[in-house]
């Protein structure tokens, strides 16, 4: 790399699609292009968790984050250096955690419910965009998500949707959006944020060590 590669942070509330364009952005640009680290891989176990009077773990809290050990990898990154992490695999039984590799690139993603509330990152991000989405659509995607995807009963979904991730978007998300260089609404598709997020990279990415895009 030429130069100090180019931080991008993006963030959100659950289900505002963060994840699926981060998905679109790992399949359109190569490693060696774009390195996509994200804040779901950074959990502290599950015993360490916060429990609600309910009897449920609330994942949806800042300190549900190892996010000492999420800025030192950031910060390996940006010197140039390669990071190994296991990968976080939540309630599914039938996911094998591997071996993460993150290898430095002119442009590093960081991408994650608090990357903006933890100070020690959101001062790396060069450039900060925010996804945004209606409620209703979130709890949606949340529902696919958690009871299809990670196997979470259909109750439980619900419960932490309502006494987890709504108290936590609007005391530890909401009130950072303001600080995003860039706002994007997601309500019914991504394709729009997409093709923005895309140019960003693409234009970035060159000034910071001659970024191409695959033929």
């Amino acid at each position: 790399m030429a130069s100090k590669p180019y931080l991008i942070g993006i963030t959100g509330g659950s289900g505002s699609g963060k994840t699926r364009i981060i998905h679109e952005l790992r399949n359109q640009f190569p490693e060696n292009q774009l390195c996509i680290i994200s804040q779901d891989e950074y959990y502290r176990p599950r015993e360490v968790q916060v429990w609600d009077d309910a009897g449920y773990q609330n994942f949806d809290l800042p300190q549900s984050i190892d996010d000492e050990t999420f800025s030192r990898d950031i910060k390996s990154l940006i010197s140039g250096n390669e990071v190994q992490k296991v990968q976080y695999v939540f309630n599914n039984p039938k996911q094998e955690p591997v071996i993460l590799t993150f290898k430095p690139a002119p442009v590093i993603l960081v991408e994650g419910l608090f990357v903006f509330y933890f100070d020690e990152i959101r001062a790396l991000l060069d450039l900060k965009i925010f996804i945004d989405a209606e409620d209703i659509i979130k709890l949606k995607r949340r529902i696919i998500r958690d009871a299809g995807e990670r196997n979470y009963p259909l109750e439980d979904v619900l419960h932490r949707y309502e006494y987890h991730v709504l108290p936590s978007y609007r005391s530890y998300i909401l009130p950072f959006k303001h600080e995003a260089d860039l706002v994007i609404n997601n309500h019914t598709h991504y394709d729009c944020a997409l093709d923005v997020i895309s140019a960003l990279i693409e234009i970035k990415g060159k000034g910071q060590g001659a970024l191409k895009s695959e033929e």
